[in-house]
């Protein structure tokens, strides 16, 4: 058969493939006959590569810890699967923004070494660290809002200084936090919300306060808290709503609503409030508080209880380690205990421990009455046969601090960070049995009927009273068990040895937590406890024994 038109002739069979290659292809390189080709239109597969011979990233493994880390051993904290395996911060921000103060070395805030030491000196063999969650943690922050409308800066002062630091990457906000900053920088350009000029006192907006929440029963626990929510907290640069600037808020409002609500393509805002404030102070909330958008109550499971906390109280950063805190703190709680929470806030952990441990009575102790309302809502989620006497008195711990301590076997107290007041360290000095009476005597407190001070009456008096089971309480009861957390370990260090020394009470247990990574910031767990009466007689009697 002849080959089709425009096309050479077919081979004769005396023609060999190696003596007449075929033009498409180059000529062999080397004089060795090659193999004869695959059949036409046959694709050749070669095996993959072998795998990569670099060896895995070594992994935290709780089994070896670094032996140089503290010279107590302190076992550390399980990685969870959200936090990342580096302990370095690689913050864009690092160096200008005063937020952190170091950047390697998260899972060990320098100070570390020295709490263990202090505790192993003080007699502690078992003082554990919790490392926590490194990135990510924060759920909580505060932030001024300055610069222009154009290029608004919304961050930290740097340190030392009134200048204000945009961080819209920070490394230690939760996702949520960030993801809002950047949603309100769109709207102060798009609407010409004027940022606050402190130097002038102008301005529209002054600071921002964002606080997540992870509490949603609708979705698996394990994703709750990169879901968490954001309560925005407007600081307005004027008297009230009805102010002249009043309309700039309502449209901002209604902008952050209607591109993060819940009709959004991506629900992000919980609710909005607004706080008014015009002091040329540095205080950054005035007393007004509105709430305009979402959900009132911003709530959150802490130690086993619901919570829910308006923007006006106090609540902590780090909810995964606080968390952490409380389940531990709850375990040195006896079982139908009488405890007394000083310097208690919206009463987060008097309810955790009065939920958890069954507790006969458990009284809470706070200067600050805006903490109320929140007290009032998460007791109302409690359990209805608690069987609980639970009361909320606003008053300052420091004013005659006996009259609280007598009645409780438990003491909790959480000051802030200058520590105790002397008033209180010296009450807890002499609760001992033996110089309970006679220092009972000393107190103006002993003759209730005699006080005339009505500012004293309306502090014995609970503000809110939960559960209507009556428990009396021998007078005779005196704290056995004091349980201190701190967040500043100069402070403690100073009410520790005080309390020591009076060789009333005793540092049994203490534990640590990550509460700020990348700062020198920890937070402390201690337990003390005081001998009962029955223990003081017996070795009283032993001692008489050894003498004869």
């Amino acid at each position: 058969m002849p080959p089709p038109a425009g096309l050479p002739p077919w081979p004769t069979p005396s023609t060999t493939r190696l003596a007449t290659p075929i033009p498409t292809r180059p000529p062999p390189r080397t004089t060795h006959v090659r193999p004869p080709p695959p059949p036409p239109y046959t694709r050749v597969r070669l095996p993959p590569p072998p795998p990569a011979t670099t060896p895995p990233p070594r992994r935290l493994e709780p089994a070896a810890p670094k032996p140089a880390a503290v010279s107590t051993p302190v076992p550390p904290a399980t990685v969870s699967a959200a936090s990342s395996s580096s302990t370095c911060l690689d913050c864009v921000h690092f160096g200008k923004c005063s937020g952190c103060t170091h950047e390697v070395d998260l899972d060990k805030p320098p100070v570390l070494q020295e709490v263990a030491n202090f505790f192993k000196g003080h007699g502690v063999g078992d003082f554990t660290f919790s490392r926590g969650r490194l990135f990510q943690w924060r759920c909580r922050a505060k932030l001024a809002v300055r610069g222009t409308p154009e290029n608004p800066l919304i961050g930290l002062y740097q340190e030392g200084t009134h200048v204000v630091i945009d961080i819209p990457e920070c490394r230690a906000h939760h996702p949520s936090i960030n993801a809002a900053v950047k949603m309100l920088r769109q709207g102060i350009t798009e609407l010409s919300i004027q940022p606050f000029d402190e130097d002038a006192g102008t301005g529209e907006l002054r600071y921002v306060q964002m606080a997540v929440t992870t509490y949603n029963t609708s979705i698996p626990v394990d994703k709750r808290y990169e879901q968490g929510k954001v309560q925005v907290s407007l600081v307005w640069n004027s008297r009230d709503e009805r102010s002249q600037n009043a309309e700039k808020l309502t449209s901002l409002i209604e902008y952050l609503w209607r591109n993060g609500g819940p009709k959004s393509s991506v629900h992000l805002i919980h609710s909005i409030w607004a706080n008014f404030q015009t002091s040329t102070s540095n205080i950054i909330f005035g007393h007004k508080w509105r709430h305009l958008k979402g959900e009132r109550d911003l709530w959150e499971r802490y130690g086993g209880v619901d919570i829910s906390l308006d923007p006006c109280t106090f609540g902590q950063a780090n909810t995964l380690s606080f968390n952490s805190l409380l389940h531990k703190l709850n375990k040195y709680v006896p079982r139908g205990s009488t405890v007394v929470d000083l310097y208690s806030g919206a009463g987060v952990i008097g309810l955790s421990v009065a939920a958890s441990r069954k507790c006969r009575s458990v009284k809470c102790v706070e200067i600050n009455k805006q903490s109320k309302m929140s007290f009032e809502t998460s007791a109302s989620r409690l359990p209805a046969n608690l069987g609980c006497t639970i009361t909320w008195h606003n008053t300052d711990a420091s004013v005659e601090p006996v009259h609280w301590l007598e009645g409780s076997s438990v003491v909790i107290v959480d000051p802030p960070r200058k520590g105790l007041h002397p008033s209180v360290i010296s009450a807890l000095q002499k609760v001992a049995l033996s110089e309970c009476k006679a220092y009972k005597a000393k107190s103006s407190l002993a003759k209730v009927k005699d006080e005339k001070r009505p500012w004293i009456l309306r502090a014995r008096e609970a503000a809110v009273h939960v559960d209507n089971t009556t428990t009396e309480e021998g007078s005779e009861t005196w704290p056995e068990t004091l349980i201190y957390i701190s967040c500043g370990w100069e402070s403690f260090k100073k009410d520790c040895k005080s309390l020591i020394s009076s060789k009333v009470w005793q540092l049994e247990n203490a534990h640590a937590f990550n509460f700020f990574p990348g700062t020198d910031s920890i937070e402390i767990l201690a337990i003390f406890k005081r001998e009962s009466e029955d223990g003081q007689k017996k070795k009283k009697k032993a001692k008489k024994k050894k003498a004869k």
